[in-house]
């Protein structure tokens, strides 16, 4: 018999379904909710509900957004010529909060994986291309991860989009090998971009 009662051990199985969440951190988490103000719990469940309701993709640059487009995509003083790749929405937001980068972004959402079964069917590399079309994009910034997928994935994108046009660019040392671009410090990833190469 278990000494956690049914709705407690149910909350507790649905956080440790989260990123980097295991069983002692879901506990130490659900017992926090236990004990933390009815409100306060009816906000936070209002405010997941919200979130999932609330957010969809830009149809754009297919970062997330409330509004379509984006507020990226929207603001006339963006450089539209310069568009800036990266694997996750995620990646999108930390690239904007180093402030370094003034142009437009695409969001991939993953990087080839061919032993996961991800090829380039399954990223929005299409749509990528067709914003290329009509010639106005003068640079491509590659900004996916520095792993082997990431690095597979910028060598792709290079080859497609050379022809078209742009200058192809990728981002600088700064983000560790290995390192996820989310998660890199706003300084880390302005020396990235300023120090992007051609590829």
């Amino acid at each position: 018999m278990s000494a956690v009662p049914p709705p407690l051990a149910r909350l507790i199985q649905e956080l440790t379904k989260l990123p980097g969440i295991g069983e002692k951190t879901a506990t130490r988490l659900a017992f926090h909710l236990l004990r933390t103000d009815r409100r306060d719990v009816e906000q936070l469940a209002e405010a997941l509900v919200d979130m999932r309701d609330g957010t969809k993709l830009c149809s754009i640059c297919l970062g997330l957004t409330a509004d379509d487009p984006c507020a990226i995509c929207q603001d006339p003083h963006r450089d539209r010529e310069s568009i800036c790749v990266v694997e996750r929405p995620a990646d999108m937001v930390a690239l904007e909060r180093s402030g370094s980068f003034k142009g437009r972004y695409h969001v991939l959402h993953g990087c080839l994986a061919p032993l996961d079964g991800v090829g380039p069917e399954q990223l929005r590399i299409a749509e990528l291309l067709r914003r290329l079309q009509d010639g106005h994009v003068r640079e491509v910034v590659i900004a996916t991860n520095p792993t082997v997928e990431g690095e597979a994935t910028a060598m792709y994108l290079a080859k497609l989009i050379k022809p078209l046009g742009p200058r192809v660019t990728r981002i600088a040392a700064g983000v560790p090998m290995g390192g996820d671009v989310e998660y890199a410090d706003m300084m880390t990833l302005g020396r990235a971009l300023d120090g992007r190469r051609e590829m």
